[in-house]
């Protein structure tokens, strides 16, 4: 069997976060759960929460970290180590605040562009060198602080279309662990 892949959803722990901006990656790993029949539970060394099981011919472990965004490398880096995969079998789902609402990106390493999940991720593991499905929520309107506007949930034209957002998500992780990443590119940039 083939090596495992580590596919993280970047997000905030607690209800008051469920539906915000911030937590669309979450979304996505939750999408890729049910597809999978994965049940996701705290896991015992790391603070976060992990399922086990099987995509695109191969094993894989999802986990949503639970600490805050700011924090989840120390999570992360736990998990890889605990399972012993290296940070290039490694998948992150995050929000992207410069790309437009309802658009992916696929892409392989790169810097935090001011995402604080990125930057404790690069703090944590020493590089920047692992996939990122980069899910866009757009810019806020007007002058709003872009830190308030990620905590913010989706507009009520916007909800509808969240979860196939998540959807295609979890699909541009599967495409990714089964087809690589220009196959991937090609169908989600």
């Amino acid at each position: 069997m083939r090596e495992a892949w580590l596919v993280v959803g970047l997000g905030n722990p607690g209800p008051e976060y469920a539906s915000t901006r911030h937590n669309v990656g979450f979304m996505g790993v939750d999408d890729l759960a049910v597809r999978c029949a994965i049940r996701l539970a705290r896991h015992k060394r790391a603070n976060a929460h992990v399922g086990e099981g099987h995509l695109a011919g191969g094993r894989i472990v999802l986990a949503e970290p639970m600490t805050f965004m700011n924090e989840s490398g120390g999570p992360v880096k736990a998990l890889l180590a605990f399972y012993d995969i290296p940070v290039e079998r490694m998948v992150v789902l995050h929000d992207e605040l410069d790309i437009e609402f309802d658009t992916l990106r696929v892409k392989l390493g790169g810097g935090d562009n001011g995402h604080n999940g990125l930057k404790s991720l690069r703090k944590a593991l020493g590089t920047g060198d692992f996939y990122r499905v980069r899910i866009g929520i757009g810019r806020p309107p007007g002058r709003q602080d872009p830190a308030d506007f990620v905590l913010t949930t989706f507009a009520a034209t916007e909800r509808t279309l969240v979860p196939s957002l998540a959807s295609r998500a979890a699909d541009a992780v599967e495409s990714l662990l089964t087809d690589g990443l220009e196959v991937t590119q090609s169908r989600f940039n």
